[in-house]
């Protein structure tokens, strides 16, 4: 048995350890990760992953060199150190976790206990799943909740974050875990090690967590979907909760600036935005209908072809040209919407040809896609405008 001195204090950050046994490993997917050995010491603040929470990872430096720790896991009560490099058995190690990480990820769990305790006492819903990522957290509860009820969760969470309440770390005995009520996702055998924020929640979690919940700084709940008839929420505290508010803060300010409005203004802003764009969309959409008619007075029934070459066009305004046109003429009609570097996106037609062919050939030679019912097909090309021409000129011939 590994003497575990993350249960003795979450905030040891460096630990005197001895190396018992150190293990090449073998396995394929260990090497391609850089992990080549085990190493196992007599005693660790090095947590192995577990409870939703990841392992933590650092070095351990020995007299002449140092070792990268880059997962930790644990077997019968056994933590294994998974490493770069080997350790010799009876060396002197200093363990020297990523203090940041580990305390990241402290912070986020507390969290978590807090707003899961929130809704288990005020909705009565069960954390079905929990993920603490390197970058994200996700909740998932088997309920769903409002945007009002989602806010009243932080405000309560945010207020046990004030009251900087010592968390307690019990270990009943079978007779007093019967007088308990706690939330635990699975059955547990043996020891149950049980997380309580008096208040709050009282859960069985075998996790590190931060001494006070005043040290979580800050609980955000950054965005909830609807997730298997349930609820999935996403949650930010401390330190990642305040970088993300920075990185939102630089885009509301950039945003800002361009818009010429104040921070607290961007959404007016981006509706008088949206309102102008929908008016010149409407106002292009009205000068399009009035080319296409100039252009469909230049079709006669003895033309042969006709066919547009334009940078922007909606697809109803090709369709609508193109249907058009054959009312005019047998002949074929064709408009190509895009540019050589994009690509063309295409409508063809005629009553008097067969267009599927002209179609097919042109997909070929000019590596586009595409189909329909005659009279009229579509589709895309990725070819340049002088092959597109070369082919319908051709064919007409």
């Amino acid at each position: 048995m590994t003497e575990k001195l993350f249960y003795r204090d979450s905030m040891i950050k460096n630990f005197q350890a001895e190396v018992l046994s150190c293990s090449p490993l073998s396995e394929e997917n260990d090497i391609n990760t850089g992990i080549n050995y085990e190493v196992v010491l007599d005693r660790t603040a090095f947590f192995p992953e577990g409870g939703g929470q990841y392992a933590d990872t650092g070095v351990l430096r020995l007299p002449d060199t140092e070792i990268r720790v880059l997962d930790v896991r644990e077997r019968q009560g056994v933590v294994f150190h998974c490493t770069d490099r080997p350790a010799q058995p009876k060396t002197a190690v200093t363990g020297v976790l990523d203090f940041e990480e580990r305390f990241s990820k402290m912070q986020q769990h507390t969290g978590e206990h807090i707003v899961s305790g929130i809704v288990n006492r005020h909705f009565g819903y069960r954390n079905v799943g929990f993920h603490l990522g390197n970058e994200a957290v996700t909740m998932d509860y088997d309920g769903p909740l409002t945007k009002e009820q989602l806010r009243m969760i932080e405000q309560e969470a945010n207020q046990a974050v004030a009251e900087d309440i010592p968390i307690e770390v019990l270990y009943p005995t079978q007779t007093e875990l019967d007088t308990i009520t706690y939330r635990s996702k699975i059955e547990i055998e043996g020891q149950v090690r049980i997380v309580r924020i008096p208040g709050y929640d009282t859960c069985a979690c075998c996790a590190p967590h931060v001494r006070t919940t005043g040290a979580i700084g800050i609980i955000k709940l950054t965005g909830a979907i609807h997730y298997k008839g349930g609820m999935r929420v996403n949650m930010l505290c401390g330190f990642r909760a305040l970088k993300d508010y920075n990185r939102k803060e630089e885009s509301v300010a950039a945003i800002s600036g361009r818009l010429s409005a104040k921070q607290e203004d961007v959404v007016q802003a981006v509706c008088r935005l949206e309102t102008e764009i929908a008016e010149q969309k409407e106002k292009i959409k009205r000068l399009q209908e009035q080319y296409l008619k100039l252009r469909l007075c230049e079709v006669t029934p003895d033309t042969p072809a006709v066919f547009l070459f334009e940078e922007e066009l909606d697809p109803a305004a090709m369709r609508r040209f193109v249907n058009d046109a054959m009312e005019i003429t047998e002949g074929v009609c064709g408009v190509f919407v895009g540019s050589d570097k994009a690509g063309y996106r295409y409508v063809l037609g005629s009553t008097g040809r067969n267009i599927t062919a002209l179609a097919k050939e042109m997909n070929q030679v000019c590596s586009g896609k595409g189909g329909g019912k005659p009279p009229m097909v579509q589709g895309s090309l990725t070819g340049k405008r002088k092959q597109i021409e070369k082919v319908f000129l051709g064919w007409m011939q």
